[in-house]
């Protein structure tokens, strides 16, 4: 799944960069400084913690869901942040997804499975620009991938937006977002303090929120990042071993010569 992710993200990004640009003439502002978040998957021998991306999954699942699609993500692909099958088996059935046809040749209903890639909150393109203003809100499945900045861009999106400055004008359907290339988006707050209730404990203020959810999508994005690193780390040990083997060779066949 990581080759095709890969291939995809090279693809796919610049036209969905562009197809969220599209906003039309807008002032000119200073641009935003990119936030610096601490990320468990950013250091050198890092991981996902799994703790948050479940709690972004659920972010995902109550609130971007209803918009943003994630096609390139199957239900079975959560075993990846922690959840067993029967977890898994629960949220998939959850969902209702089209089930073949009845006996009258009708198209069917039923829960979605395991297998089934995630449902999509909208039949077509035009379906969805017809509930969005005239947008068509992005596939998320790659979305840290295919912003400059990355996880630190997404979080500056989802924490960005705050009331227009004196004297700018924000478009009919838009909203300022103090982040976003031209600070007008046609994406409403999807997020506040309270947008949801954890159930271990943890902080449900805007910001934790958002670091919940980019984790998520930062998995969603690279799922193969921790086994990628422990590659690196072996072949790096590996190199180590081989240069100090082949550097004792190089003594025992060169030390009559050195006497």
């Amino acid at each position: 799944m990581g080759s095709l992710r890969a291939v995809l993200t090279a693809a796919f990004a610049p036209v969905v960069l562009a197809a969220t640009l599209a906003v039309g003439s807008l002032p000119a502002r200073a641009q935003e400084p990119m936030p610096s978040e601490k990320w468990s998957f950013e250091r050198l021998f890092g991981s996902y913690d799994l703790a948050a991306a479940q709690r972004g999954f659920q972010i995902y699942s109550s609130v971007c869901s209803n918009c943003h699609s994630m096609n390139l993500l199957h239900y079975r692909d959560l075993s990846g942040i922690g959840l067993d099958k029967a977890q898994i088996e629960a949220v998939a059935a959850a969902v209702t997804v089209p089930d073949g046809v009845d006996d009258q040749g009708n198209p069917k209903q039923g829960p979605a499975t395991p297998a089934d890639q995630f449902k999509s909150p909208f039949a077509n393109d035009a379906a969805a620009k017809a509930a969005n203003n005239g947008a068509v809100p992005p596939d998320l499945s790659l979305m840290v991938n295919a912003r400059e900045g990355g996880p630190n861009y997404v979080y500056g999106i989802l924490t960005g937006f705050v009331p227009a400055p004196p004297g700018f004008k924000v478009g009919e359907g838009l909203y300022y977002n103090k982040m976003f290339p031209g600070h007008q988006i046609h994406m409403p707050p999807p997020l506040q303090d309270g947008t949801v209730d954890y159930t271990d404990g943890t902080s449900n203020k805007l910001p934790q929120e958002a670091h919940d959810v980019i984790t998520f999508l930062a998995w969603a994005a690279n799922p193969e990042l921790v086994e990628r690193k422990q590659v690196g780390v072996r072949v790096i040990l590996f190199l180590v071993f081989m240069t100090g083997i082949t550097y004792a060779v190089k003594r025992k066949v060169w030390s009559d010569v050195h006497h």
